[in-house]
């Protein structure tokens, strides 16, 4: 995708960064609500008003375009992989500070840069080598002994990335055959179908008061607006240039986690997410270089 379908590369670099920013505030929203609801609840309200949205504003012109797919049983299990996500690293918003969580979840490039190999053939040299290390080193710093991160909430932030590494795979996997409207639809059915399916698991379902209920509809409105601007964004400049931007969400997650639920990072958990975020830019650096 690092030919855009027009030339708008600072339109796309603003839809990107917006992007960016409802991505945190999904986050930090769905930290604040699983302190009060189950987190599968709260998974299952994202994706029910992310899929009744796009079906509303998009089905009376796309219809069966939406699901037009040559691969609809890898889009499933891509979908299937995201709602995996979405629990993970919800389950893990709840148990550890919003930056943390977040910097655990964006190891997910490492792992993407191991795989690469094996599943997409791709080469990997030694800059890609070292940024994979360093990155890993990053995360040890985070989770070092006396840190006091919830083992449970590591735990779910890790499986999470591995989870995501598994979608970005799919994702890169789908994009040279499929759109990116009828990839995110299948996101949006896959995660409706499977946490609506899973509910009498989760508990009896109990209906939030107005204030909640919003801020539920807003995981939906955050999730779905997100991803719809990042497609966009995509379409507007190259890959090459909006990839490395991803990182900024480190930023807002840290900035959030501090304004709204006074978690202020030590020293060396700045340290360890610094780590994280300059290994995947290297990663990104790299990756552009070879193409």
């Amino acid at each position: 995708m690092d030919r855009p379908d027009s030339a708008h590369p600072v339109r796309g670099v603003l839809l990107f960064c917006v992007a960016v920013v409802l991505f945190a505030c999904l986050d930090a929203t769905a930290k604040h609500l699983s302190q009060r609801w189950p987190v599968g609840m709260l998974a299952w309200g994202r994706y029910v008003v992310h899929f009744v949205l796009m079906t509303a504003f998009l089905a009376p012109t796309w219809r069966g375009r939406l699901l037009a797919s040559k691969r609809p049983v890898l889009q499933s299990i891509r979908g299937f992989s995201l709602v995996v996500v979405t629990v993970l690293a919800m389950a893990a918003f709840k148990r550890m500070p919003l930056a943390e969580a977040t910097a655990l979840l964006f190891a997910s490039p490492l792992l993407v840069a191991l795989l690469a190999r094996p599943i997409l053939g791709e080469h990997i040299g030694k800059l890609r080598w070292t940024a994979v290390l360093l990155g890993f080193a990053g995360v040890i710093m985070l989770t070092r002994p006396g840190s006091g991160l919830d083992p449970i909430g590591v735990a779910c932030a890790l499986a999470a990335a591995v989870a995501y590494a598994g979608y970005q795979l799919m994702t890169r996997i789908l994009s040279h055959s499929s759109h990116p409207v009828t990839m995110l639809y299948y996101t949006a059915l896959a995660g409706t179908l499977t946490l609506s399916i899973a509910q009498p698991l989760i508990g009896p379902l109990s209906w939030p008061g107005w204030v909640d209920g919003s801020l539920i509809v807003a995981l939906g409105l955050f999730g779905g607006t997100g991803h719809y601007l990042l497609t966009r964004a995509f379409r507007e400049a190259p890959a090459s240039l909006l990839s490395p931007l991803i990182y900024t969400q480190l930023i807002w997650a840290a900035l959030l986690g501090w304004q709204v639920f006074g978690n202020t990072p030590s020293a060396a958990t700045i340290a360890g997410m610094l780590v994280i975020g300059a290994s995947g830019l290297i990663i990104a650096y790299d990756s552009t270089r070879s193409r």
